[in-house]
């Protein structure tokens, strides 16, 4: 045997064994009840839902389902661990196809440093009930972690692991104030490699604010039900991304009572309405194009009628190649990938940001 093929084969043993060693380390388990909370919409008796839908008995069946999923749910804490590793369970739901595993059943963690948020690693689903480690071979300095929870799926349990004999202690939420984002499924975060990549994620930790996920995919229609439902949601603020998923029938019948409803309740909120991003498959399909565009215009006739009559701290973010000018933003020409999303945020960051100083 040569010398290189040797040092090859030595080289990779070496590295099965040290990637062994961290795989096998003993992690004891803190139950996330146990941790700080990230992305609590309302108080819920399930740790991992987005809303006790038995407090809304009207609220459309798919709408309910949808609550039961964890997207926008995170824990914090903090840790001198070298090794972090999870136990959690989802639900048996099927793999969707344009959605990575780790998206729909995975987690994703950041950990901060010199007050940035640093992705770590991800947790990546094996079965409904997976142990891994997410990271490893770290120093043992105090670690603040921040641990996102699948976007479309629903939580069943989760525990986080940490090396004997080192610390392990619940965070406060690094993000102030309140935003609700009530979205489709873009707003949900379909279709990110990963959770921490959903857009109001990449907000919150971008400018520091609570941008709270109400993604409801394919059923943000504005629901009388579920505007009745919204108005008991506080926040300082309201953006209303709902437009992908609305007819412009739709939108003509429901913005109204939408925004009026949160109006009353919350005099001095901003209220943002955001036009949909143009699906690329209008590209090519003529009826695709033209549905957007029907939607965007009948969005800003009710804008525009609203502030005719009088709606205060009311604001509208025009579609403005939120996806880019190269047509390469979208997983399937209607989600975006992760260009997408960046390029979706870097657009409507400043502009909420100017808003909210405002």
């Amino acid at each position: 045997m040569n010398s290189f093929l040797l040092s090859a084969i030595l080289a990779i043993t070496s590295l099965s064994l040290t990637e062994g060693a961290t795989a096998q380390k003993k992690l004891f388990y803190t139950k996330a009840s146990e941790l700080g909370r990230v992305g609590q919409i309302l108080p819920t008796a399930n740790l991992f839902h987005r809303i006790d839908t038995a407090t809304y008995p009207n609220l459309p069946a798919v709408v309910k389902t949808l609550l039961t999923q964890s997207a926008g749910k995170a824990f914090v804490f903090t840790t001198n661990s070298n090794t972090i590793g999870a136990k959690w369970c989802v639900s048996p739901r099927k793999q969707s196809d344009n959605l990575t595993a780790i998206n729909q059943k995975g987690l994703d963690l950041y950990i901060k440093r010199q007050g940035e948020w640093v992705w770590a690693g991800v947790g990546r689903p094996k079965a409904n009930c997976t142990e891994q480690t997410i990271v490893g071979d770290m120093d043992n300095s105090d670690k603040e972690c921040l641990l996102y929870l699948p976007l479309y799926d629903e939580t069943i349990s989760l525990e986080i692991g940490v090396e004997t004999g080192s610390t392990i202690a619940a965070s406060a939420s690094p993000f102030k104030k309140r935003v609700l984002i009530y979205g489709s499924s873009i707003a949900q975060g379909a279709s990110a490699s990963r959770p921490g990549l959903a857009y109001p994620a990449m907000l919150s930790r971008r400018t520091g604010l609570n941008f709270l996920n109400l993604g409801l995919s394919g059923n943000a229609k504005m629901h009388r039900e579920v505007a009745d439902m919204i108005v008991d949601i506080p926040a300082d603020a309201y953006i209303l991304d709902c437009v992908p998923n609305s007819s412009p029938d739709e939108i003509k019948e429901r913005t109204a009572y939408l925004v009026n409803s949160i109006r009353k309740k919350y005099p001095k909120a901003p209220i943002i309405m955001i036009q949909s991003l143009v699906r690329e498959q209008g590209n090519w399909n003529n009826a695709t194009r033209e549905r957007v565009a029907a939607q965007n215009q009948s969005f800003q006739r009710e804008f525009d009628a609203l502030i005719s009559k009088g709606v205060k701290d009311l604001y509208f973010i025009k579609e403005s190649n939120f996806l880019g000018t190269d047509h390469e933003g979208t997983v399937d020409g209607t989600h975006p990938n992760d260009i997408g999303f960046e390029r979706f945020v870097n657009v409507i960051e400043p502009q909420i940001e100017k808003i909210l100083k405002e």
